[in-house]
């Protein structure tokens, strides 16, 4: 995470205006040494491939009934009901998305802020590739700042024809130069910090996948050293229309770039070695583990009673999405924004709970008065979010540990999730996971709010001003006790001592984290909370 400095914190102080340079500095140098850096030849990850050799030859295929045939018997719910599932676990979170993948029939739009070029990213571009080959139109919105491909790579995916890559923002990273990365940093520090956070997998304008997850290893359970527990929500019908919409709107918008057009020089390109590349790496049974892609298979087939068995049809459903200009007009770092805006209103209504899930909890004066004014209409508040041992945000928990003990002053109760979360054994059901003789250390990532057990809310936003005011962000607010119940038994869950650490005004666990993380933690003290 790259954290904020708000200039209006520091006006009239020396003191700080000499934090506020160093800071700046510190923050361009990481910009530039990640950035300038990041981007992966992944033909490297193709060093032991035979290409003498075709691994695809006898690799099962997709033969099943594609998506229009699969929702045939619940056509009509869908015109005014939304079918809705959370996916709590990697497998069941993938095989979904490889099962839309598959059958697909007009388009795919892909909108993720993170799409890793590791196992799991390259898999997903394979079966995008393979849908684009059978006619699916297949639109890419990536967020410029975490792209880790090289300028190569991208031109030869997008020299599909059915494949069209577009960039957020791009003023960072893609087709920049060291120098520009630099002026970039020093002239538009709120330009090149705002993100575009949103994720969304869109199938025929029907489907959709929506929640924390980012395409990479770590989010799936397939990472052997730190795995998320993550959340996402399956849609069909009704409120995926929004989410389309919403898409669309990201697609169109003059901050959404053409790959093609942010690459300056000529560069050589060989878009069917590419292809060919891909295609081998995900038939390679190193990769794709035949076992992993019958289960996939198998998920696929049974689409159709999944989709008539499994869904809960719910009348109430909204999705929730910001401008992708979000505050255009404003100056410094602060703002709104319309996922701020809603779920603030939502935390205005509560009449007797509020759980929530939250990866980062870095609240300001604003956020402490909210949760302060639920409090005092009798509302009981519990936030779960990640201890110092299980955090992969240093800079963020620093900001949650100033503020810790003004959110227990205030009535708030707060858990921190334990690295070794004994409910890990459950969530983490990838085949890798069986075959290793360890568990990855666990850490929250999921954003999940349920109100007065009766609204769900599962998305993009974490409890933090770049959240707030920076990132756009998109989550589904779901008005089902049904739904509401049953994540809020798995909150229940995660609430217990084998998954989580109650703090008190007495204890903490900070200490379970280990001395240097400690005081990487401790090195952060400059940076405001309120900007972070």
């Amino acid at each position: 995470m790259i954290k904020l400095y708000d200039k209006k914190l520091i006006h009239g102080c020396h003191v700080y205006r000499v934090i506020r340079g160093i800071f700046f500095l510190s923050i361009s140098i990481h910009l530039l040494m990640n950035m300038g850096c990041s981007h992966q030849d992944f033909r490297d990850q193709f060093s032991d491939l035979d290409l003498s050799k075709d691994l695809c030859e006898g690799v099962p295929e997709y033969q099943g009934p594609k998506l229009s045939e699969q929702i045939r018997p619940v056509a009509k719910k869908m015109e005014t009901y939304t079918g809705i599932k959370i996916l709590e676990e990697g497998t069941q979170a993938i095989a979904s998305r490889a099962w839309l993948s598959l059958s697909a029939e007009k388009t795919i739009d892909v909108q993720y802020f993170i799409f890793s070029l590791d196992n799991i990213g390259l898999i997903a571009l394979d079966y995008l590739m393979r849908a684009a080959d059978r006619g699916v139109k297949i639109r890419v919105l990536v967020d410029d700042i975490m792209v880790e491909a090289d300028e190569a790579f991208i031109l030869e995916i997008a020299n599909h024809p059915n494949i069209d890559i577009k960039v957020y923002n791009p003023n960072i990273n893609l087709g920049k130069n060291i120098a520009q990365k630099l002026s970039a940093t020093l002239t538009n520090f709120r330009g090149i910090n705002q993100r575009m956070h949103n994720k969304t997998f869109i199938v025929d304008g029907v489907a959709v996948i929506t929640g924390g997850r980012n395409v990479a290893d770590e989010y799936f359970d397939y990472s052997r050293k730190f795995n998320f527990r993550d959340r996402d929500v399956l849609m069909l019908g009704g409120a995926a229309s929004e989410v389309q919409k919403s898409f669309d709107l990201y697609w169109s918008h003059p901050l959404a770039v053409d790959a093609e057009k942010l690459v300056k020089k000529a560069i050589k390109t060989r878009p069917e070695l590419t292809k060919k590349l891909l295609q081998q790496y995900a038939c390679n049974p190193a990769n794709y583990w035949p076992k992993v892609r019958s289960n996939v298979l198998s998920y696929a087939k049974k689409a159709v009673n999944r989709v008539k068995d499994e869904l809960r049809w719910i009348k109430d459903v909204t999705f929730s999405y910001d401008n992708p200009k979000k505050n255009e007009r404003k100056r410094g770092l602060s703002g709104s924004g319309v996922s701020t805006e809603a779920l603030k209103a939502l935390i205005n209504q509560a009449k007797k709970s509020i759980d929530i899930q939250s990866p980062y909890l870095i609240v300001t004066k604003k956020g402490e008065k909210l949760f302060a004014n639920a409090v005092k209409r009798g509302v009981r508040v519990r936030i779960l979010t990640n201890s110092l041992a299980s955090t992969d945000g240093i800079e963020a928990f620093n900001g949650y540990q100033r503020s810790r003990s003004e959110l227990l002053k205030l009535g708030v109760e707060i858990y921190e999730y334990r690295p070794d979360a004994a409910i890990r054994f459950k969530i983490m059901t990838s085949d890798l996971q069986k075959t290793i003789n360890h568990k990855p250390i666990f850490g929250l990532h999921a954003k999940s709010m349920v109100v007065d057990g009766i609204i769900t809310v599962v998305g993009t936003f974490n409890l933090d001003p770049r959240s707030a005011n920076l990132n756009t962000e998109c989550f589904v607010e779901i008005h089902s006790r049904e739904i509401s119940e049953e994540l809020l038994a798995v909150m229940e869950q995660e609430y217990q001592p084998e998954n989580s650490w109650r703090v008190t005004k007495d204890f903490n666990p900070d200490s379970e984290a280990g001395w240097f993380k400690r005081f990487q933690a401790w090195s952060r003290w400059f940076i405001p909370k309120s900007v972070l």
